[in-house]
């Protein structure tokens, strides 16, 4: 490029901090080996406040503090909060005034990102685009389907993610790189063994705890669901293997409005712990027998670190997990989570998330679009 390209980075919430750090990184390794030619600004909308899943990230991932912050997190209602994040975002953007805008995955944020990007013509990117769980009732499967129909450039990172956008007529501008998630879990994985105390100051031993995370509204918000998950990991936490539960802001809000912590006391091997930082969040990952989530970056990071997963959701976006035998669908319902800690399905290897450098691919390409006049 013979001139500077500008790029607004969208985030907002844990996976999208994880995603930003690799491209930010390989930003840096273009920009080094081409001469000074892409400025990013990072536009951080505030989604995740609480300082545990904010400010520890920035400074684990060592991700530059965001050019813009806003404060659009911890509203009940997800149309004020778009709309908080439509007027912070477009008045970002006519300052900044971008070539391009990032963003990532399937939150509110994402949604906000392409949409305000869109209302003013600036070509949208979108990291880890094509993903379905075929249920519209989830919010995040609505961001992901518009956000899609809304993006120049569409980054997938399986076979099956592309063939999810043809048969939405959705053709142009897509490219498969594998997965960013997987170039992340390959780098921080390293320093996490290196520097994680988790296991220590837990007083955890590889192979004998259980890891799990709930955060998905559709389990929160539903008591009957909440309670039924509670009762599983009560029913399957030991002594000998205890159950940790890193708690979320929004699953901590329901655990008390539903009185479930006199429940969760009757057994003291079901420990809730403060959320942790990424790396610690691997080296728990790494080393747990079983995870238990309703989250889709972890049903992957447990493939990439060969731990098996029993999801609690009905349907996930990673069919490919299922598929090869790494993970489990066992909804919210208490007898089927422990009749998949029973199931001991045969597991073979993945080749689709990728070599590891999937960032790096994702800027070439955003390049060469540059170049070569398209975006």
């Amino acid at each position: 490029m013979k001139n500077s390209m500008k790029i607004v980075t969208i985030i907002g919430a844990r996976p999208q901090f994880i995603k930003a750090a690799m491209i930010s990184r390989a930003i840096k390794e273009h920009n080094i080996e081409e001469g000074h030619e892409i400025e990013e600004y990072i536009l951080h909308t505030g989604q995740h406040y609480d300082e545990n899943m904010n400010d520890v990230f920035f400074n684990e991932l060592g991700i530059k503090k965001p050019d813009r912050q806003l404060h659009c997190g911890g509203q009940a209602n997800r149309n004020v909060m778009l709309a908080e994040m439509l007027t912070g975002i477009g008045k970002a953007l006519l300052e900044y005034r971008p070539n391009g805008v990032m963003v990532y995955g399937d939150t509110t944020s994402t949604l906000a990102g392409a949409l305000a990007a869109s209302q003013l013509h600036i070509p949208v990117f979108h990291v880890e685009a094509g993903l379905r769980s075929f249920n519209k009732q989830m919010p995040e499967e609505i961001n992901r389907i518009l956000t899609d129909h809304i993006a120049s450039l569409l980054f997938c990172p399986t076979y099956r993610a592309i063939g999810n956008l043809a048969k939405e007529s959705i053709t142009k501008g897509i490219f498969w790189t594998g997965d960013v998630m997987y170039d992340a879990a390959l780098t921080f994985g390293k320093i996490a063994e290196a520097k994680s105390k988790i296991l220590s100051s837990l007083g955890l031993q590889s192979g004998k705890f259980r890891l799990c995370t709930v955060h998905r509204a559709e389990n929160t918000d539903n008591p009957e669901r909440l309670t039924q998950i509670i009762l599983a990991l009560l029913e399957i936490a030991t002594s000998d293997c205890p159950v940790i539960f890193p708690l979320h802001p929004r699953t901590k809000v329901y655990i008390d409005n539903y009185n479930l912590r006199v429940t969760i006391a009757t057994n003291k091997a079901l420990r809730i712990i403060e959320p942790v930082g990424y790396p610690d969040m691997i080296a728990l990952e790494k080393n747990a027998k079983t995870i238990f989530t309703d989250s889709g970056g972890i049903q992957k990071e447990a493939y990439f670190h060969r731990t098996p997963c029993i999801t609690l959701r009905d349907e996930t976006e990673w069919i490919e997990t299922v598929e090869a035998g790494w993970n489990r669908m066992a909804g919210f319902n208490t007898e089927k989570i422990i009749e998949c800690l029973g199931e001991n399905p045969v597991r073979t290897e993945i080749q689709e998330y990728g070599d590891g450098h999937a960032a790096g691919k994702i800027i070439n390409a955003i390049v060469k679009c540059f170049e070569t006049g398209l975006c």
